[in-house]
């Protein structure tokens, strides 16, 4: 089974990424062929700096060595250095139903966010996501809920290729992240955890910086430990990351905290994230020692790519009569 899967070079990742992302795919690289993507075409579909996404684009490789992603058995790449994901999405978007991509969520929630920068980029976002997992023809796609409509229309364009030209492509499913795929904001419990503020934890932040982060993360009224997404969302999430960090039981963290105030859990809480981080925060600062070696992975990520990708885009073309 192949797998593919990507994250978007914007800003430092933070613990929703590594617990609802990247623990999944150190373990499906144990037991399937993986390619995961730095996809930086579709980080230029909203603002972004010229200045900055390079940079971006090599610390996300770095997370993603650091995290464990091992490059002898997963290949590393970055979008736009293998100009066969922007040459498939051509051609896919000629399969592509105008009205399911106006239907597409994603898209009118970023254009929300985003009013004076709605482009077509923007607009055309889920056929190049279709073009980067069929180009290595995947099977299994690992995404959150909000990617999972994006997975459905590539299933469509693999299907109406397939219909058209001969049997191409296998349709795709996706590998819906469960518990861990929405840790929530540290400020604001209904909204998703995003790169900015106090309201996430980035990777490679400090010990102190955690503490004060997790010191001002909100809490519910009362003093309970207990989770309850309706009623105590704030401490439900907060005992989700413990869970996710520890691999203890809900149950077993509710019962330990039991009679005890927020203050405590907080303290303990802070403790599990810095001891869970400090594997990872130690790979990471050995890998930026050594920027060669992250070149180097890069490089060999980018030939066994661009071999899949040359005899995918060559196989398209001949079915469709243009070779």
């Amino acid at each position: 089974m192949i797998v593919f899967s990507g994250m978007r070079p914007s800003g430092q990742l933070h613990i929703g990424n590594y617990l609802g992302a990247l623990k999944n795919w150190v373990e499906l690289q144990k037991k399937h062929q993986c390619v995961f993507g730095v996809v930086d075409y579709h980080a230029i579909t909203t603002p972004f700096n010229p200045k900055a996404i390079k940079k971006d684009s090599m610390a996300l490789v770095l997370d993603y060595l650091a995290a464990g992603i091992d490059p002898k058995k997963s290949i590393i790449i970055v979008q736009s250095h293998i100009p066969e994901h922007t040459e498939l999405a051509w051609i896919l978007s000629t399969l592509a139903p105008l009205g399911e991509l106006e239907r597409m969520t994603q898209f009118k929630d970023k254009a929300k966010q985003n009013k004076e920068n709605v482009n077509a980029g923007l607009f055309c976002y889920p056929v190049l996501m279709a073009a980067d997992i069929l180009l290595y023809k995947a099977d299994l796609v690992p995404v959150g809920e909000d990617q999972a409509q994006h997975v459905e229309l590539t299933r469509t364009l693999a299907r109406k290729f397939n219909n058209k030209f001969g049997k191409t492509f296998p349709e795709p499913k996706a590998q819906l992240l469960k518990f861990g795929a929405r840790i929530m904001s540290l400020t604001d419990p209904n909204q998703k955890m995003s790169k900015t503020g106090d309201e996430s934890i980035a990777l490679i932040d400090s010990p102190e910086k955690i503490r004060e982060k997790i010191k001002k993360a909100v809490t519910d009224s009362g003093k309970e430990v207990k989770y309850d997404e309706k009623n105590k969302p704030a401490i439900s999430n907060l005992l989700t990351i413990y869970h996710l960090f520890s691999d203890k039981a809900i149950a077993d963290i509710e019962k330990k905290y039991q009679g005890k105030g927020y203050a405590e859990f907080k303290k303990d809480l802070t403790e599990v994230i810095i001891r869970g981080l400090k594997p990872f925060q130690e790979r990471r600062k050995k890998l930026e020692k050594n920027p060669r070696l992250t070149e180097k992975i890069l490089a060999e990520g980018q030939k066994k790519a661009q071999k899949i990708a040359q005899e995918t885009i060559k196989e398209v073309k001949t079915k469709m009569g243009l070779i």
